[in-house]
């Protein structure tokens, strides 16, 4: 019995630790880029932000976004009030008027900033360059998420030049990720 259970929970643990994306610094995505192109899906926080504590838990969980994410990006974390050097397009970002003793809100990076993120949590997604596609505000579930997720890995998006072209788009979509 005793066995049974020590194979059983280290099953547990396999599954656990399965379903964790691999996040990874921007730089070490771009640097990742140069040898293996891929799109990159960047998660956007701030550390007072409790939407974000929700995405982590709930949607950065689900099995599907986890298998999804970790096949077809480079998954960043970056945390726009954080300190973190970013080099990015021949420049580093930084946070320069980040105050370590301040509780709550901080001052915003740099490269938040220079992404134009509004919001948190935010999902920047990038081409396979590192250029620039686009960001998305706002908690999202997985299945909210999974739209975004498959129209830029499949390059969906560079056709939807119009609001009607992305409601067509966004009304014939057929999700597949579970809860």
């Amino acid at each position: 019995m005793k066995n049974l259970l020590t194979t059983f929970g280290l099953l547990l643990c396999f599954f656990t630790q399965a379903q964790e994306i691999n996040w990874m610094s921007m730089n070490d995505a771009l640097e990742a880029q140069k040898t293996t192109p891929k799109k990159i899906f960047m998660d956007v926080y701030t550390d007072w932000c409790g939407p974000c504590k929700l995405l982590d838990k709930k949607t950065f969980h689900n099995a599907d976004v986890v298998a999804f994410v970790n096949k077809n990006y480079y998954a960043v974390k970056f945390n726009a009030e954080g300190t973190e050097e970013v080099r990015y397009n021949d420049f580093t970002y930084t946070n320069p008027n980040y105050n370590p003793s301040r509780k709550g809100r901080n001052s915003q990076h740099f490269f938040a900033n220079a992404l134009k993120i509004s919001g948190y949590p935010s999902m920047v997604f990038f081409d396979e360059t590192g250029k620039l596609i686009a960001p998305v505000v706002g908690f999202k579930t997985p299945q909210q998420l999974e739209i975004y997720l498959k129209m830029i890995n499949s390059n969906d998006y560079k056709k939807l030049t119009s609001a009607d072209a992305w409601q067509q788009y966004e009304k014939s979509f057929v999700g597949t990720f579970k809860n």
